[in-house]
């Protein structure tokens, strides 16, 4: 493994765990909104959220670039503020990756908050529990291993983004060259096949551990709480 390789893996668990780090609360208001709300605005609001699965990458990546460009309404105000600067920059890939994980995690963890009973929520609030308590005592527990699973596949999919990231912070080593951007610089070079399959096979092994976590973390978080799992 080359010291590119090693730096492209490096960064690529760095900005997936961040990226899910920064989602996963989104992602869990977002599902409450959606899951528990009644609210005027409610389809617009869920069609916003799901934009980045039925939108090109390419497209997300411009949408983030004009934004939070240097020129953009958000990135100039950001950077004259506060100096933050996304574009060619590791907290630019990350928010490009958690703009396109944000939707399978808000899929999952809604339909973990769905199937809490509601009936429990209602005892908790009889028994003197504020909303806020109830939520936090009961719906979240009880949705725990669904709260896992989407922040596991968040992870997941935000190691194997590519087109947002390439359009929004460009392909820089050591910066923004995660493992599919250095696997694209591989393959452009005319001896880079064996690269490539190395870091096709880094890809491969990661998702798949991630995968494997995020079953086995339900099925012991399912057997805590009295769960039944297939």
């Amino acid at each position: 493994m080359t010291e590119v390789e090693r730096q492209a893996l490096w960064l690529s668990l760095q900005v997936a765990s961040v990226a899910t780090l920064v989602s996963l609360p989104v992602a869990v208001a977002l599902a409450l909104a959606l899951a528990r709300g009644r609210w005027p605005g409610k389809a617009l609001l869920e069609a916003l959220v799901n934009l980045p699965l039925v939108l090109p990458p390419v497209v997300i990546g411009y949408a983030l670039l004009v934004g939070f460009g240097r020129q953009g309404p958000l990135g100039s105000w950001l950077h004259e503020w506060f100096g933050i600067t996304f574009v060619f920059t590791f907290r630019g890939a990350v928010l490009a990756a958690a703009v396109m994980a944000l939707p399978l995690m808000v899929r999952a963890v809604r339909q973990a908050l769905e199937a809490v009973d509601r009936g429990l929520e209602d005892a908790a609030r009889t028994l003197g529990a504020s909303r806020l308590d109830a939520l936090a005592s009961v719906t979240l527990p009880l949705a725990a291993p669904g709260l896992l699973s989407g922040a596991v596949l968040g992870f997941a999919a935000s190691l194997g983004e590519f087109g947002a990231t390439i359009t929004f912070v460009s392909n820089v080593p050591g910066q923004t060259q995660t493992l599919p951007l250095a696997i694209y610089s591989a393959l452009q070079s005319a001896d880079g096949g064996a690269a490539a399959a190395r870091l096709v096979g880094m890809s491969i092994v990661l998702a798949l551990a991630a995968l494997a976590l995020a079953q086995w973390g339900h099925r012991r978080l399912a057997r805590w709480l009295g769960q039944a799992t297939p």
